[in-house]
């Protein structure tokens, strides 16, 4: 754990390539030292069919799925770190955000705990 699932709209591929945005997003992940390097992973879903508004503008959205236990500081710095880049790698788009959420330790489960 954690999670970064990149929802975007399919045109923001043409600047950069999924495996570019996968790796920025690990490396700005791994530098908050919030998470064990071999634990993040990172997806990219692209978009053809979509709205933002009544327009077609461009998006980028990180869901960010993380254990408990962060502060909100903590959480609101990798907020803006990955923010940052992600505008810094596309000016061009309008509509950058990320969200962080958290889940339980007591209720996570995966194939290794069984």
């Amino acid at each position: 754990m954690p999670h970064f699932v990149v929802d975007c709209s399919q045109d923001v591929l043409a600047t950069h390539n999924e495996s570019s945005i996968n790796q920025q997003i690990h490396i700005i992940a791994n530098a908050t030292g919030l998470f064990d390097e071999s634990d993040i992973k990172v997806r990219v879903n692209p978009f053809t069919t979509y709205s933002v508004g009544k327009s077609r503008d461009g998006f980028i959205h990180v869901f960010s799925n993380i254990m408990e236990g962060r502060s909100t500081e903590q959480k609101a710095n990798l907020s803006r770190a990955i923010v940052t880049k992600l505008v810094a790698m596309f000016p061009h788009v309008a509509n950058v955000a990320i969200s962080v959420r958290e889940f339980e330790r007591a209720t996570y489960c995966n194939k290794s705990m069984l």
